[in-house]
């Protein structure tokens, strides 16, 4: 008989775990019977899964459920306190933290300023955090599985490195691995508004849809892609700069180099900016400091500012009729501190997208705004690490020999 190469070997293994955990994840407390049947493996094999998985603490056996009059099936669930893991979402002024348990309660959040942008800075200011939050939550690192960490950018996923950012000024930096060397536990890396996707994936109003977009408003405009169930990267971690499409070639430089980018009409900077303009050439008499106080004259009637937020909304149904028409998804989740304007700038937004979509795409398209938290993008990053831990190995960009 010929003999499988060792590579393969692992693969299955993995697979074969993965496939019981997942099941038991995501269909718990469920009989090792109920298993079997679901991934199609032998009465043997699971046993022998789940006496490890026992013994590692990540599932337990609990106590029976109803029974048509035989012996009581034992049932498996995942073991809540069996690992924990770590989201990170490093602004530009600010890391916010967020502490999971493998259900993905939410345990603690922590945030702490950032304000030095060298690389090593980076590195010592993440460590920082995690170490705080670890002892706030009351847990061990040994207790603790993986890291994960979003940050704006093009990131390519599979080996850690973040190879451009405009807020920070960095470039190739190898974030995943020079923070894993410090940690001592895995670590993974992704654009922050992929990681806010897969939060809405695996928690929120992407469950079950197997094509949606995430869009994100406020310090810049995002787009996380889910394509088949799958969240998609592009080549090199490339897709999703949607903020970074061109609306009007004539107009303001962008962070990035080009001119009339969305985000330069759409996000808070931009915005801010469109007020100070016109403050300076005298066509509106009110200074406005932050972002909430031009949302507050906008709600207010003030006709300058509400120019300012219907000229963004436009801006918007034209990109989002944009995405409409090349993808055609399900959904399109649009999410981010800008929602803050709320009807400011959404009714025009929703006035103007008929204009721009393709006849007979627009009504097969839900778009939904959704309620925003701080921590949602620190738990984001924290659903790489669950999305791991969880996922069948056939779904990662790993070569098997790593596996």
């Amino acid at each position: 008989m010929a003999k499988h190469p060792r590579g393969n070997r692992k693969l299955i293994r993995a697979i074969n775990r993965s496939s019981v955990l997942y099941s038991i994840m995501r269909f718990g407390p469920i009989s090792r019977t109920d298993v079997a049947e679901r991934t199609g493996l032998s009465a043997a094999t699971i046993s022998g899964i789940t006496a490890e998985l026992i013994e590692s603490d990540i599932i337990f056996e609990k106590e029976a459920g109803d029974s048509s009059g035989g012996r009581k099936p034992i049932l498996l669930s995942i073991n809540p306190q069996g690992g924990y893991v770590v989201g990170l979402k490093l602004a530009e002024d600010n890391i916010t933290a967020a502490l999971l348990d493998l259900e993905a309660n939410l345990i603690e959040t922590y945030t702490d300023k950032f304000e030095n942008h060298t690389t090593d800075d980076a590195i010592h200011s993440l460590n920082n955090v995690i170490s705080d939050l670890l002892q706030i939550g009351e847990i061990r690192k040994e207790q603790l599985i993986g890291v994960g960490v979003g940050l704006a950018g093009i990131v390519d996923a599979e080996t850690g490195v973040l190879q451009h950012s405009p807020i920070f000024g960095w470039h190739d930096f190898d974030l995943k691995n020079s923070l894993q060397d410090k940690l001592e536990v895995p670590v993974y890396l992704d654009n922050d508004v992929n990681t806010l996707t897969l939060t809405e994936k695996w928690f929120g109003a992407g469950q079950g849809v197997d094509h949606f977009l995430t869009v994100t408003i406020g310090r810049g405009v995002g787009l996380g892609i889910v394509i088949d169930g799958q969240l998609y990267h592009g080549s090199h971690g490339g897709a999703g700069e949607f903020g970074h499409t061109v609306i009007n070639p004539e107009g303001v430089v962008c962070d990035c180099g080009k001119r009339g980018c969305l985000e330069t009409i759409v996000s808070d900077p931009s915005l801010m900016r469109s007020a100070a303009d016109a403050y300076a050439a005298g066509r509106s008499n009110e200074e406005v400091s932050d972002i909430e106080e031009l949302v507050k004259l906008g709600q207010e009637g003030h006709p300058v500012v509400t120019e300012i937020f219907d000229q963004a909304a436009d801006a918007l149904a034209q990109g989002l009729a944009n995405l409409i028409n090349v993808l055609c998804p399900q959904l399109i989740i649009i999410s981010g501190e800008g929602i803050r304007a709320g009807d400011l700038i959404f009714d025009p937004m929703f006035a103007a997208l008929p204009t721009y979509v393709m006849p007979g795409l627009s009504e097969h398209v839900e778009l939904r705004i959704d309620d925003w938290e701080d921590h949602a993008w620190a738990r984001g990053a924290a659903g790489i690490v669950l999305r791991d831990f969880f996922e069948s190995p056939i779904h990662r960009k790993v070569p098997v020999s790593q596996i």
